[in-house]
């Protein structure tokens, strides 16, 4: 059948008696018409079938004449059924229009009870880059569906030169309710702050909690007194622990003795005792320090808890620290393990007394072994710590796990040409450069390095071994390649080479 008999055919079918047939005839209108077409499909945006109408609505975006589509979908889209007004939106949009009684009618939808209507609507807008109505438009930040609320929260930020949209975003701001007013604070830029001060003290004590966790991030940025001691007062009350943590962490940096009653309470919470017990570590008062260490013994406190007690407990220093930790080494909770090690870096770079260093070696670098959810981490608490140098170095001779060698690799110095120690450490960095695992040859290559700087020569060895290394200058790996560029060029011209 040709075009013209298709055509022909729509044309008849477009009067049938049965709305399925309607609906058919002005899809193929819509695909194979042309603009002497378009009278038809507006005749059809006043049939009495939804499905009809919606199929008009379609068929006039595919056929591409605005003059038609700017008679009848305005209209449309305040048609009384949804799926109408959807298939109206998509087709002014597809059209291009932009005139006032298309905009005006994407803006009457932004208040649609149909969800499918009001996304249709804002992504409209979105593609002529205007809000509509300011005030239906950022009303949606409260919208439950997060399809609606991020695409308004989208347009409103590119609205947001706008007068009219950022005059009703600091109305929301300061007298909206529930989450679009937590949404429009969140919104605002930091210069606004100072000028809605009291309208954020009033939302610390809003009903809804992240109206108060969003004023709460916003005040602390305040450094009033009067602000702060109201922050303070909030955390006595507040009962939500996202709210509770916010503010923890903010008044954290504060010694103000009186947060440590407000802190302890959340110390069993899993959001909020992380930066409780961070706060309390701040306070660093003995009735602190007590509460830190009834909370790592507790193991009804949720791991993260525990953990961040573990890790405070170290950076204290107190006398008892090392004792505290080193029995919860071995806990079959990786949270609290890796607070634990984050504890003990901060005992060993701070200083440990001459009684802990060794209980302290041998505990770390067995550990180094049998844990491989935290080898860098218990690689960052070795550092430095002389007295595991001995373990360390079998380790690196005798483990299987590449990862375990690589982070042994990396705390031997290999820099004192004096030192036996040392020069076996560099023999073992030159071993290692054919390694199969990439971050043993790297961490291999880095030794090496050090060496090279401390002693402006390379080191005694086979020629071999160069080679070895101008191989890793074509390595797959960026940084292993960067890596051996840099040790031969380092050790290349006018330094000496191997022995």
């Amino acid at each position: 059948m040709g075009v013209d008999h298709q055509i022909a055919f729509f044309l008849r079918e477009s009067a049938a008696p049965e709305p399925e047939r309607r609906v058919a005839a002005l899809k193929g209108l819509g695909r194979r018409g042309g603009a002497e077409h378009a009278p038809v499909l507006t005749g059809a945006a006043a049939d009495p079938e939804p499905s009809v109408r919606a199929a008009a609505a379609r068929a006039l975006g595919r056929l591409g004449v605005p003059e038609a589509g700017r008679e009848v979908l305005p209209s449309l889209m305040g048609d009384a059924d949804p799926g109408v007004r959807s298939r109206a939106c998509v087709a002014a949009t597809r059209l291009g229009l932009d005139d006032p009684p298309v905009v005006e009618a994407f803006a009457g939808l932004l208040s649609d009870p149909d969800r499918h209507v009001r996304i249709v609507a804002l992504e409209a807008l979105a593609a002529l880059g205007v809000p509509g109505d300011a005030t239906a438009l950022t009303a949606l930040l409260g919208d439950p569906d997060p399809s609606v609320w991020g695409r308004a929260r989208t347009l409103l930020y590119v609205c947001k030169d706008d007068e009219a949209v950022r005059t009703e975003v600091i109305r929301t701001a300061r007298e909206g309710a529930g989450a679009a007013r937590a949404r429009a604070l969140e919104e605002l830029p930091r210069q606004c702050t100072e000028r809605l001060v009291d309208a954020l003290l009033d939302g610390l004590r809003d009903p809804h909690p992240r109206v108060r966790l969003q004023a709460a991030r916003r005040l602390l940025r305040v450094e009033q007194p009067q602000v702060q001691d109201r922050l303070a007062e909030a955390l006595r009350t507040e009962r939500d622990p996202e709210a509770a943590a916010v503010l923890l962490r903010g008044l954290g940096d504060r010694a103000d003795g009186r947060l440590c009653d407000a802190a302890v309470p959340w110390l069993r919470d899993p959001v909020a005792g992380p930066p409780a017990a961070r706060l309390l570590g701040v306070l660093g008062t003995d009735a602190a320090a007590t509460h830190l260490r009834t909370a790592l013994a507790d193991r009804t406190v949720p791991g993260r808890a525990r953990a961040a007690c573990a890790t405070e407990i170290g950076a204290g220093g107190r006398w008892d620290a090392v004792w505290l930790l080193l029995p919860l080494l071995d806990d079959p909770d990786d949270d609290l393990r890796a607070g634990v090690l984050d504890g003990l870096e901060h005992l060993v770079e701070n200083g440990l007394r001459l009684w802990e260093r060794h209980p302290v070696a041998r505990a770390l670098a067995a550990h180094l072994a049998t844990d491989p959810r935290h080898v860098w981490r218990t690689r960052n608490a070795l550092w430095g710590l002389t007295q595991a140098l001995p373990a360390v170095r079998r380790l690196a001779d005798t483990t299987d796990s590449g990862e375990v060698r690589a982070a042994a690799l990396s705390l031997l110095d290999g820099d004192d040409a004096t030192d036996e120690h040392a020069r076996q450490d560099v023999r073992r960095f030159l071993r290692f450069l054919g390694d199969p695992h990439e971050p043993v040859r790297y961490e291999a290559v880095l030794g090496l390095r050090r060496w090279v700087d401390a002693n402006g020569s390379w080191p005694p060895g086979p020629e071999h071994h160069r080679d070895r290394l101008t191989a890793l200058a074509g390595d797959p790996s960026p940084r292993l390649r960067a890596a051996a560029t840099d040790l031969l060029a380092a050790s290349g011209p006018g330094r000496s080479g191997p022995g």
